[in-house]
């Protein structure tokens, strides 16, 4: 049974409880990233794990920027890999159960957190190890809930994940900020340890959901695909073979199978011109790369240690205001980009974020905030408002565009290649940032700001709307030489007027008209096939 209707059309209850479930992925990386940096603050950690000048006495105790950055960093570097590793994963074992594996993976790295004593390393190899975890998950959520969910709440459903990255972050912090003074090891073995109840939450929610309708029309079990787009939209048992939405999203899947069956799928694939594959590669690589390069992760991974330099005495708390702040604005960014699309609101975050980015810069390197109360708590606002532009905008735009960019062929790899290249500058900016704000301070956010002005002309130049239409008409959309980004908006599969008569057609469910399946047979010429198979 439907749980509502949008744009007339029934979602069912599945729809939005796979998008919760799956999104724990999410929240597991959230949570290793917030907890990090009030943990690298925590007295026992430094005396056990830092370089103190006098033994046994913590405030004596620091970490070099070496040692701060593999602990840090190396998360990154196991992310890099796991997100490399989740695409032939997630190809063999299906979406769902390859998150399951992914989840074990990630206990495992917590396992060995929490058995370090003494060697710093032995910490920083366990975060190595659950990062393959969560780079692994990284690839296969944002993939798994685009593929499933109904083209009419995709967006804002597979926006969930960045909702749930953020949660993650908020728990962490909330959860440090009641165990730092617990004595002994326990202020932080409890923040990590705790870590191990989301993978388990996640691994035993997802085997009651769908697998992806996708995966199983790729190995040719319609009927299986029938029954999870019909779960997805809550249409009832004695109605599955005869729904005329079912049908017709089953047959442009259908559609879709045949036609990709004249062409390979493998990684080499992935960086061939035609179809705009190699296009889409790149354009997924370069947007989670400035994803990264917004600066968010600055104030996520640093923040701590950021706000203790602008003179607050209690910077456990200025971490809490800024991952509420990024939680809460989240929310609306689950509207926005379900409401204007992907293109508008990625241009506008970018130039917001890029104002207040050098306004932080600005008064941090006009005068020192230690000494200056106002110029801290102007960089101290200046920093929400960045928060609230990022996570209403780049934060979930960047994770939907993943899922819903590439060909079903090469979906998985070409999701792991910009997935795995968000990780390494999650990796550089996490090793080299000590180093960078120990010479160039706090303009640090003019380099920021910078990327985020270039990630907005990158949008604008290169990125196609994909917004209410199926997966198989953004593919199509990017194979139509007549459309351009900038005017792709309007782009609807022949036999639609515009965008807007393709949601109109849709919401009469007793439509038959296919939306995509016959005119990708057109587009697929002869020539094409022929030249694919050689």
């Amino acid at each position: 049974m439907a749980l509502f209707y949008m744009q007339g059309v029934p979602i069912g209850a599945v729809a939005i409880m796979l998008a919760i479930i799956a999104s724990m992925g999410g929240f597991i990386f959230g949570y290793d990233t917030g907890q990090i940096s009030d943990i690298l603050l925590m007295s026992d950690f430094k005396l056990r794990f830092g370089e103190c000048d006098t033994p046994g006495v913590a405030d004596t105790c620091s970490f070099s920027d070496v040692r701060s950055g593999l602990i840090v960093g190396l998360l990154s570097i196991g992310t890099l890999v796991g997100a490399l590793c989740g695409a032939p994963t997630a190809d063999f074992l299906g979406r769902r159960y390859a998150m399951i594996v992914e989840s074990g993976v990630f206990i495992v790295g917590v396992i060995v957190q929490l058995t370090s004593f003494s060697v710093w390393a032995q910490f920083a190899v366990g975060r190595l190890i659950s990062g393959l975890g969560v780079g692994a998950l990284s690839a296969a959520v944002p993939m798994y809930q685009a593929e499933t969910a109904p083209a009419q709440i995709r967006g804002a459903l597979t926006a969930t994940y960045q909702l749930f990255i953020t949660f993650g972050i908020l728990v962490a912090y909330c959860i440090s900020i009641g165990t730092r003074e617990i004595s002994g090891a326990g202020s932080w073995r409890t923040v990590v340890g705790i870590g191990i109840a989301w993978p388990v939450i996640l691994s035993v929610g997802i085997l009651f959901m769908p697998e992806s309708p996708r995966w199983l029309g790729k190995r040719g079990r319609y009927e299986d695909a029938r029954v999870a787009l019909a779960r997805t939209r809550g249409i009832p048992r004695d109605r599955i073979m005869t729904d005329p939405l079912v049908t017709r999203e089953l047959e442009e899947i259908k559609s879709n199978v045949e036609y990709e069956k004249a062409f390979k799928g493998g990684w080499i694939d992935c960086f061939r011109p035609k179809n705009r594959i190699l296009y889409r590669t790149l354009l997924g690589m370069a947007l989670q790369s400035f994803q990264q390069l917004t600066g968010a992760n600055y104030f996520f991974y640093y923040g701590a240690t950021i706000f203790t330099s602008v003179g607050l005495a209690d910077s456990y708390v200025t971490q809490i205001i800024l991952g509420t702040v990024n939680f809460v604005c989240t929310f609306g960014g689950l509207y926005v980009m379900e409401r204007y699309g992907r293109r508008v609101p990625l241009i506008c975050g970018g130039i917001w974020q890029a104002v207040w980015l050098f306004v932080f810069g600005a008064a941090g390197t006009a005068k020192d905030p230690t000494e200056n109360k106002g110029i801290g708590q102007l960089m101290i606002f200046s920093a929400c408002m960045f928060i609230l532009g990022y996570a209403m905008t780049w934060a979930p735009g960047i994770w939907i565009l993943i899922g819903e960019t590439f060909p079903t062929r090469t979906r998985a790899k070409q999701g792991a290649l910009a997935t795995a290249s968000n990780w390494l500058w999650n990796f550089l900016l996490a090793f080299f940032t000590p180093f960078i704000v120990s010479a160039i301070d706090f303009r640090y956010g003019f380099v920021f700001a910078s990327c985020n002005l270039l990630g907005a002309v990158v949008v604008y130049l290169f990125l196609y709307e994909s917004s209410d239409l199926s997966l198989e008409g953004v593919d199509q959309m990017y194979n139509d030489p007549s459309c351009k980004p900038w005017t792709s908006r309007k782009w609807a599969p022949p036999g639609y007027k515009d965008r807007n008569d393709l949601i109109e057609q849709t919401r009469a469910a007793e439509s038959g008209k296919p939306l995509a399946q016959e005119s990708r047979m057109e587009h697929a010429s002869t020539s094409e096939k022929t030249e694919a198979e050689a």
